[in-house]
């Protein structure tokens, strides 16, 4: 998800906790903050969470696979991670390792002499 998007959502969570007590204890957090209802400042900050409402329903539309797809072209970072990312803490929910296909992968032998 792109910073503005997080920005525009993070705005949209604001606004409904702001609609939220506005229904549950009939105080406008925005109203009070600004100075009420009818002063600029406060009528700017209704305008924008209303624009990060509309762009946040693009949210609604995505697939899976779009949201996959977003994620997967993130950097990754470097192969030296590879072994701290992929830590298995053997729980009834992990996946077991498959330590054949790792040695494959490895490119020299590790020779018992060495060790």
């Amino acid at each position: 998800m792109s910073g503005f998007m997080r920005f525009a959502l993070a705005l949209v969570i604001i606004g409904a906790l702001n609609w939220g007590l506005i229904g549950f204890f009939n105080f406008d957090l925005v109203a009070t903050a600004f100075g009420g209802q009818n002063t600029t400042l406060a009528k700017i900050v209704y305008a924008v969470v209303g624009l990060s409402g509309l762009a946040t329903i693009a949210l609604l539309f995505k697939t899976n696979e779009e949201i996959v797809t977003d994620v997967e072209r993130e950097e990754e970072p470097s192969d030296r991670f590879d072994r701290i990312r992929n830590v298995n803490y053997n729980t009834e929910f992990g996946e077991e390792l498959d330590f054949k296909k790792k040695r494959k992968e490895v490119k020299e032998p590790i020779e018992k002499d060495k060790l």
